[in-house]
């Protein structure tokens, strides 16, 4: 069985959804999380779900080097092949991708390339675009650009405030993410020259 860490930094419902249905998947589970905010609510959930969760606290250390090798060294320790980041609220540097090349994946509240970066549903939501949605894909050396695994389109309504645009969105991402992560474990999406086949 893949084991494999969820890095979060805020509610953590992706990482509850996640790791419900690789326990009812019994393929792939969820055996670390790892959390960067101390009042992060991810850390009740992993205490309600049996997940070993482990706070690192970015203060703590001298710069960012030094803040990621901590995470590297606890992922080696309990030997994560594979990671998902679930609203972690970081940038990875290059030194630590290219730790686990083309094994870190992410979900992104938009359809990238559009509105890269944080506050993507706000975004859009300001921009009056009439469609947005969600985007699953794997963490390179730069923001948000990583090859696309999988995309989802989201309708933005006349009637849609910024709340009910957050559920649409949020709705979405617990459904596919969950999924995209089973594949990613079995090891069915391949990438050659930046794209993806599954399956």
């Amino acid at each position: 069985m893949v084991n494999i860490a969820i890095l979060a930094s805020g509610n953590g419902s992706n990482f509850e959804a996640i790791t419900k249905y690789l326990h009812k998947k019994k393929i792939a589970r969820v055996s670390l999380l790892i959390y960067d905010n101390p009042k992060a609510y991810v850390k009740v959930r992993a205490e309600k779900l049996k997940v070993k969760s482990v706070f690192i606290d970015p203060k703590k250390f001298k710069g960012r080097r030094e803040f990621e090798q901590e995470i590297i060294k606890t992922l080696k320790k309990h030997k994560i092949k594979k990671i998902a980041l679930a609203g972690f609220m970081r940038v990875l540097s290059p030194y630590f991708v290219r730790q686990f090349p083309m094994r870190i994946i992410n979900i992104h509240p938009s359809l990238l390339p559009a509105f890269p970066g944080t506050n993507a549903i706000r975004k859009a939501y300001q921009h009056a675009v009439k469609i947005t949605g969600v985007t699953v894909h794997f963490v390179d050396e730069k923001v948000d650009h990583g090859p696309i695994i999988w995309q989802e389109s989201v309708k933005i309504s006349a009637k849609d405030t910024l709340k009910t645009l957050e559920a649409k969105i949020h709705k979405v991402e617990h459904r596919i993410y969950p999924k995209i992560v089973e594949y990613f474990c079995q090891a069915k999406i391949k990438v050659n020259k930046r794209k993806v086949k599954i399956g």
